[in-house]
C-alpha cells in the first residue's frame, strides 16, 4: 500500500491517504525546535503526504503557525489543510509552558467557545495563523460537554462558511464514539475524525459509528492508530489513550509484537494497514514530531503484508476485531 489520493465523500476534497497530524509539532509533551519541524513538515511532503491536520489547540497556535510557514512554499492547490474550532486563543501574560500538555509556546490560553460567533472567529484565526484563505476540513474539537451548543451554534457556523467557500468540507473530531454517533445522526457534517477508538487493540468505533457515517455517506479519519504509543513501542511503561497502560493491555500489544516479527513485519505498519483497511475509512491521521518519523511512517505503509496476519493475531484472541475489508 502507498500514499494514494482518495476523496472525502461528496465534498470534493481529495486527501492523502496518510495525513500528518501536527499536535506533535506545536510541543506536545516536549518541546520541538523550530528547525526539527520545518523539517518534519520538508519529510512529510517529499514523502507523497498532501494533508496535514491541525488545531488551535496544539501548542496555542504553534503548530498552526509552523505548517503555516511550510505552505508559503507549497502549492496550496495540492495541499489539504484540516483544522478545528472550539478552543479560541488569547494573549496572557501567565506561565503556560507545559499547559495541557504542550511545551514552549506562545503566551496564550485557550477559551472554550463553541458560539457562532467563537466558530467564526475561530477560521479567521486559523486561517491568519496558516496564511490561507480557506480551511479544506474544519472540524469541531473535543465538544464532549458542549454537545449542545456544538450541535446548534458550531455546526451550522461551519456550515455557513462552507456555503461561502471560506471551508469545505465540515465535521467533528473526537476521542469517542457515542457523541460522534450523534452527531452523525442529528447533524449536515462531511466527516468525523475519530481518534484511538479504532486499532488493533480497541474496534469500538466498527461496532456502530463506522456503519452510521456508511449509511449518512459521512467519511471517517482515523487517528490514534497507535493508541499514544503502545502500538508503535510495545513494553512496560507505554501509554495507551496518554495514560500507562494497563498491564494486560501491555502484554497483550507484546504478544501482537512478537507474531508480526515472527512474520517479518514491524507492529506499527500492522496497526497503519488494519485501519486503513476498513472501508469505512478514508485516510489515517498520524503524528509525528521529526523527520525521521514521517519516513519511518510512510514505510510501514509501503510496506506489503502478509494478510493472513490479522487471521491468526485473531486466532490467537488477540486483535480487537477482525480485519474488515483487505488491502487497498
Amino acid at each position: 500500500m502507498t500514499i494514494e489520493r482518495r476523496e472525502l465523500a461528496c465534498t470534493g476534497v481529495e486527501l492523502t491517504s496518510l495525513v500528518l497530524g501536527c499536535a506533535p509539532l506545536g510541543g506536545l509533551f516536549a518541546p520541538v525546535r523550530a528547525e526539527d519541524a520545518a523539517a518534519t513538515l520538508d519529510a512529510a511532503w517529499d514523502a507523497g503526504i498532501r494533508a496535514f491536520d491541525t488545531a488551535p489547540h496544539y501548542g496555542v497556535g504553534l503548530a498552526e503557525e509552523r505548517l503555516g510557514a511550510a505552505l508559503r512554499s507549497w502549492p496550496r492547490s495540492e495541499v489539504v489543510v484540516s483544522s478545528k474550532v472550539g478552543r479560541l486563543l488569547v494573549p496572557t501574560d501567565e506561565d503556560v509552558d507545559g499547559a495541557e500538555g504542550f511545551f514552549a509556546t506562545p503566551r496564550r490560553r485557550r477559551v472554550r467557545d463553541y458560539s457562532r460567533d467563537g466558530v467564526r472567529r475561530s477560521v479567521e484565526q486559523s486561517c491568519e495563523r496558516l496564511g490561507v484563505d480557506h480551511l479544506d476540513i474544519a472540524l469541531v474539537h473535543d465538544p464532549d460537554d458542549h454537545f449542545d451548543v456544538a450541535r446548534d451554534e458550531a455546526i451550522p457556523a461551519l456550515a455557513e462558511l462552507r456555503g461561502e467557500g471560506i471551508v469545505k468540507a465540515v465535521g467533528v473530531g473526537m476521542n469517542q464514539t457515542a457523541m460522534l454517533e450523534r452527531f452523525v445522526a442529528e447533524t449536515d457534517i462531511d466527516c468525523v475524525l475519530v481518534a484511538g477508538r479504532y486499532s488493533l487493540l480497541d474496534a469500538s468505533a466498527a461496532a456502530v459509528l463506522f456503519p452510521a457515517c456508511t449509511a449518512r455517506g459521512v467519511a471517517v479519519l482515523a487517528a490514534g492508530v497507535f493508541n499514544s504509543g503502545i502500538l508503535a513501542d510495545p513494553r512496560p511503561g507505554a501509554t495507551f489513550d496518554y495514560v500507562p497502560a494497563s498491564e494486560p493491555l501491555v502484554e497483550r500489544a507484546i504478544a501482537i509484537r512478537a507474531i508480526c516479527e515472527r512474520r517479518g513485519v514491524a507492529i506499527a505498519a500492522a496497526a497503519l494497514h488494519y485501519v486503513l483497511a476498513h472501508p469505512a475509512v478514508s485516510a489515517v491521521v498520524v503524528g509525528a514530531r521529526s523527520a525521521a518519523e514521517v519516513t519511518e511512517n510512510a514505510r510501514h505503509l509501503a510496506t506489503p503484508l502478509p494478510w493472513d496476519l490479522f487471521d491468526e493475531l485473531a486466532a490467537e484472541g488477540l486483535l480487537a476485531a477482525p480485519v474488515a475489508g483487505g488491502p487497498r
